[in-house]
């Protein structure tokens, strides 16, 4: 058997740095992220309404960086960027120590974090980019996706253990120590030399915050954001709803191990070739997950065993589909910039995503007035519309427009 050579080993030690490094900043975010409302009522005693504007701030704030984050993680080195950007990310946990008194501070804070946030993501997805070979990009993005994953499951389950003991400054602590280690992970990293700016000038122009060729696939990636959205943020009350009160939240664990589990091997199939091919196997597969959500409250009027069957194979197949096209999607908008604007063209991937899963909440919360099994109606219909359109559209695009 023909050894790898050192160029095409994915499993360098920058590699697992990097994948490493993004797991403890997704576990310290996730951390937060069921324990936060929490946190509001107790510490600051406002109702649901307000929590909901307060935690949305985070995410205007990543929205409004991304652009600026894929310009200035392509202008400068990219490594100093990310350090950056994560040093301000981990001191941002410091603030949580000492604003308990005012929630104007508090919500300047959750801005604040969500900017560095939001400029950290993109500029490590364009970093684990950098050091890994190109002739197993796609197996590289699904593994370093499957460390978001992991946080994903992780994290919320040990954000909730910690304060059960009742102590904030704990769960506080947890994020701020496991974000440092992550850091300090980071700075190891050695990142290649940049390659040099096409004409030698970085020219500022429109298309320098957002990557044209993409906005067709970013469409897409738009619509199938809505329903993720949806299902992140509403699954568990749609399981009050019919009725699974027990083990509701084990559909975020099946839906992760969907996740990771088509991510190990979807990746080889985009280094293949496949690209366009896996992103429509992944949307076809979360149609029928989103099917299968909507059918849920029909499931539940037949019989209790039938719609916990309903439940969780709904989860796995929704997690599977969106699984596999994750790396497949990445990987497409890479292929449609050159290698001088991959932040630029990271940028434009994450924020037609992170817009999609505001529309989510926002749309799934006005909905889900006239019942939740509506808002699961119509995030199968986004998932098959964005499905015709990539075929018919993006795909056509793609292939007459890819560099690589």
């Amino acid at each position: 058997m023909q050894a790898v050579s050192t160029k095409d080993r994915l499993w360098t030690r920058d590699y697992v740095a990097v994948c490493l490094a993004s797991f403890l900043m997704s576990f310290s975010f996730f951390i937060l992220v069921p324990t936060l409302p929490l946190y509001l009522k107790d510490t600051f005693g406002i109702g649901q309404a307000l929590v909901g504007v307060v935690l949305s701030c985070y995410v205007v704030a990543v929205l409004s960086v991304r652009p600026m984050a894929g310009f200035v993680a392509d202008a400068l080195p990219r490594k100093k960027v990310y350090i950056i950007a994560y040093t301000v990310f981990v001191l941002s946990f410091l603030g949580y120590f000492s604003i308990t008194e005012s929630l104007a501070l508090f919500i300047l804070l959750r801005i604040f974090h969500g900017f560095s946030f939001g400029m950290l993501t993109t500029a490590g997805n364009t970093l684990v980019i950098d050091v890994m070979p190109s002739s197993r990009r796609g197996e590289g993005l699904g593994y370093y996706g499957v460390t978001n994953n992991l946080a994903m499951a992780f994290g919320p389950m040990a954000g909730l253990f910690v304060i059960s003991t009742g102590d904030y400054t704990l769960l506080f602590a947890t994020s701020l120590v496991t974000g440092f280690i992550g850091l300090v992970l980071g700075a190891t990293v050695r990142a290649p030399k940049k390659q040099p700016i096409e004409g030698g000038e970085f020219k500022l122009s429109a298309d320098r915050f957002f990557l044209k060729e993409g906005i067709r696939a970013c469409v897409a990636f738009f619509l199938l954001a809505i329903p993720y959205g949806m299902t992140t943020s509403y699954m568990a009350l749609y399981a009050a709803e019919v009725g699974i009160t027990h083990n509701s939240g084990l559909f975020f664990t099946v839906m992760a191990a969907g996740l990771i589990t088509s991510r190990l091997h979807s990746g080889k199939r985009v280094d293949k070739g496949f690209v366009t091919e896996t992103i429509l196997v992944g949307i076809a597969i979360a149609f029928m997950g989103g099917v299968g959500e909507a059918l849920l409250s029909t499931a539940a009027s037949y019989s209790s065993t039938l719609a916990h069957v309903v439940y969780f194979v709904t989860a796995f197949l929704f997690g599977y589909g969106y699984g596999t096209m994750f790396p497949a999607y990445n990987t497409l908008f890479i292929n449609l910039a050159p290698n001088s604007r991959r932040a630029t063209a990271n940028a434009t991937y994450l924020t037609g995503w992170d817009v999609g899963i505001g529309g989510g909440m926002l749309i799934g919360g006005s909905i889900a007035e006239y019942g939740y099994s509506y808002c699961y109606m119509l995030g199968a219909v986004l998932i098959l519309v964005a499905l015709l359109f990539f075929r018919r559209v993006v795909t056509p695009h793609f292939e007459k427009h890819r560099l690589r």
